[in-house]
């Protein structure tokens, strides 16, 4: 399955729809404002929170926690790395990494050793906009919310927001 995921550029903190490759709006993703560190939460269409993501603050490098409901689902760590973006997460749902380009623009994540899905990003946009391909039969809602936190780490904390 295709998603694109743009953000609003003037946006009050970070608000914004996933939408699916024909344009139909499949997630919703609602910032808190004015909060230490970055706290977010991914919703479906129907209002339900699937992931509540939250930045864990005072780390060497960037740190994020997902949590199910109370149930924390998965860490998030960026690697000590010099010419590339990779990431290490611990989850209950496998073993995943994500591995990224110089330029931190083109990732792909596995799972298990198995490349699962793909991120490119739009360099010709007025806001960060993302193409993501995920393997059929694999958790979507996950790994899209795997998506918002790199885009986090590496491009929301960046001067523009």
């Amino acid at each position: 399955m295709r998603y694109v995921i743009r953000e609003k550029i003037f946006s009050l903190g970070d608000n914004f729809n996933i939408e699916d490759e024909f344009g139909n709006p499949r997630f919703q993703v609602i910032g808190k404002v004015f909060s230490l560190g970055d706290k977010l939460s991914v919703y479906n269409m129907n209002g339900d929170e699937l992931f509540y993501i939250e930045q864990k603050l005072l780390r060497f490098l960037p740190e994020y926690s997902i949590y199910k409901g109370q149930e924390l689902v998965a860490k998030i760590k960026k690697k000590l790395t010099f010419f590339r973006s990779e990431f290490m997460i611990e989850s209950i749902y496998g073993n995943f990494e994500i591995h990224g380009d110089i330029i931190a623009y083109n990732f792909y994540i596995t799972k298990n050793g198995e490349t699962i899905a793909t991120v490119n990003k739009k360099l010709l946009s007025l806001s960060d906009s993302y193409a993501l391909d995920v393997k059929d039969g694999e958790n979507d809602d996950f790994i899209v919310t795997l998506v918002i936190v790199i885009d986090q780490i590496l491009h929301d904390n960046d001067g523009k927001k």
